[in-house]
């Protein structure tokens, strides 16, 4: 499932792409049936809390997304005067900005840009002002920067629940997923069977700090980055050469970076959780 900074870019990049002129919307898989009710609209700005992206419209309305585990989005450039190309498979949602020539001069404008969006868990027209109910309930964002990690902890300190579970639940966190749980845990060197109960508040604050900081990388960079220089050995990463690579997440079996102890694997509450017995002993 992507995670808080791939919605983020995401939002970045259809502002870019769409914000301060009329859209095109349709849904070719006949599934978003209210994509006519935003369709001819000014699209406004796009915005994401945690791993919930939302397109706003003129008139006060949203179009809220959220990928889940097999959504993601195709983008395709546009010379101005052509047609976009036809949907290949199950497109959800198309998203097409509308061209406009130069009539003075008789030059093209700016080549147009259309997205299209297949698998997601969830394509929706809300009212504007429903969207902060969809973000109420949800914890605070690493990326937003007025959130309150103070909630976060809150909710933490309280809980039985271990700190690895915690850190995936999105209504303590929001958009942290499996991979930064298993990276930041390890670069804090903490044992992610720790009961909330029992954590430390500066350790809390370490992951949070540690969290603003790594995810903004990942929204520059559109991949996620954890290793610190001092342990990048250069090898291929686990899940392919064009992959970034990890600390421990999916590298269970292979010898930690930092201390050489078998990284270790389990099911946590549905999810694997990937650590370092010897880095992260309680």
């Amino acid at each position: 499932m992507p995670e808080g900074h791939t919605l983020h870019r995401l939002a970045r990049l259809h502002t870019e792409y769409f914000a301060g002129g009329p859209v095109r919307v349709c849904s070719p898989q006949g599934r978003f049936v209210d994509s006519i009710v935003v369709d001819g609209r000014y699209f406004d700005r796009a915005t994401a809390t945690g791993k919930h992206l939302f397109h706003h419209y003129e008139g006060g309305l949203a179009v809220h997304i959220h990928l889940g585990l097999y959504g993601f989005f195709d983008t395709y450039r546009v010379n101005d005067g052509a047609e976009p190309p036809a949907p290949v498979g199950q497109v959800r949602m198309r998203v097409a900005s509308v061209g406009d020539d130069d009539e003075d001069d008789g030059e093209v404008g700016s080549p147009r840009r259309v997205i299209d969006l297949r698998g997601p868990t969830r394509c929706e027209v809300i009212a504007e002002t429903d969207v902060d109910g969809v973000r109420g309930r949800l914890g605070p964002d690493p990326l937003d920067p007025a959130a309150d990690p103070d909630r976060a902890w809150d909710r933490i300190r309280r809980s039985s629940r271990t700190i690895g579970a915690l850190l995936m639940d999105q209504k303590v966190l929001a958009g942290v997923g499996n991979v930064y749980r298993a990276e930041v845990l390890f670069r804090a060197g903490l044992d992610p069977f720790t009961p909330g109960t029992r954590m430390r508040e500066e350790d809390f604050r370490a992951i949070w700090d540690d969290l603003v900081a790594l995810m903004a990388v990942g929204v520059d960079t559109g991949a996620i980055h954890t290793i610190r220089p001092a342990h990048d050995h250069g090898d291929l990463p686990r899940r392919g050469a064009d992959r970034p690579r990890n600390y421990v997440y999916q590298r269970d079996g292979w010898d930690c970076r930092v201390c050489g102890t078998p990284i270790a694997q389990q099911k946590l509450e549905a999810r694997t959780l990937f650590w370092c017995p010897g880095c992260q002993a309680s």
